[in-house]
């Protein structure tokens, strides 16, 4: 798969989203304290919030909420394949799936690849970015995937 490390990030534009280029990066490990705190301000279940009760729980223990493993993939691509200058906005994602249980002691990257590369038809100072993005935990098994699709300024 072709890299971004010819582009650095705060030179990166939509011209240098290519179908086929991305990058992985990470890691960030999962605490306890990272779940227990994420529940109790956005995901309050059981499973998310309480050891001792998530115990008793279907997944047998902690595990961290969906949406905090999303966000923990937000800040990684925000650090790593987004530049903050020429990133516009996110119409939205598709296929937005949680694959595995995240726990306590993992450690998640993320996985970016473009899937699509186009100039906007309406405003010629941008184009949108399909990416596949896959969160691996530390055996390499897809956590979360999601297709993203984002709107990135074109080099003038």
């Amino acid at each position: 798969m072709p890299s971004f490390d010819e582009t650095p990030l705060i030179d990166r534009h939509f011209d240098d989203y290519r179908p086929g280029a991305g990058g992985t990066y990470g890691p960030v490990e999962v605490t306890a304290s990272s779940i227990v705190g994420f529940a109790a301000d956005f995901d309050p279940h059981t499973m998310h919030l309480d050891p001792v009760g998530a115990a008793d729980g279907p997944f047998g223990g902690l595990i961290a909420s969906g949406w905090h493993t999303t966000a923990m993939m937000m800040r990684l691509m925000v650090d790593n394949f987004l530049n903050e200058r020429t990133s516009l906005a996110s119409p939205g994602v598709d296929e937005l799936r949680w694959h595995r249980p995240v726990r306590p002691g993992d450690q998640l990257r993320a996985r970016f690849t473009v899937l699509e590369a186009r100039p906007s038809r309406s405003k010629p100072d941008r184009g949108i970015v399909r990416t596949r993005i896959e969160m691996l935990n530390q055996h390499d098994e897809v956590v979360m995937s999601q297709i993203m699709m984002n709107l990135i300024r074109r080099r003038a």
